[in-house]
């Protein structure tokens, strides 16, 4: 005697769900349907955590350029972006990480007062603690 176990599709399983009459399906095909499902959102979180690994090492990358760019003396983040270079540095990218250092107490946060044609107005700033 063989033991056959016949394979079901998603739609059957999902339809019986649905439908309230998942007892009429076997109980082994529907356990192993599960196992199977089970493992695929397992590896789907396993490559996002290596996935999101590589993006922070990435940041870290530009967090590092950003904080080497902060001297000792309050400066606008316009002045501070222009000493790091590279492609994809924008101002939202490099504000986000000088707030993150400063919130982590690794820069010193201030304003700073610019005078242009339209008059003064007061920026934000930062430098290194020190």
């Amino acid at each position: 005697m063989t033991d056959t176990v016949k394979k079901i599709t998603e739609h059957t399983i999902y339809t019986a769900i649905a439908n309230g009459t998942l007892e009429d399906l076997d109980p082994d095909v529907v356990a192993e349907w599960a196992n199977k499902k089970i493992a695929q959102l397992e590896r789907k979180a396993a490559k996002a955590k290596e996935t999101a690994a590589a993006k922070k090492a990435e940041g870290d990358a530009l967090t590092k350029a950003v904080l080497e760019a902060v001297t000792d003396e309050f400066e606008p983040i316009a002045d501070i972006m222009a000493r790091i270079e590279g492609d994809d540095v924008t101002m939202a990218k490099v504000a986000y990480r000088l707030n993150a250092a400063f919130k982590d107490g690794k820069l010193d946060k201030g304003e700073v007062v610019l005078t242009g044609e339209n008059g003064k107005r007061k920026v934000v700033a930062y430098r290194n603690i020190g």
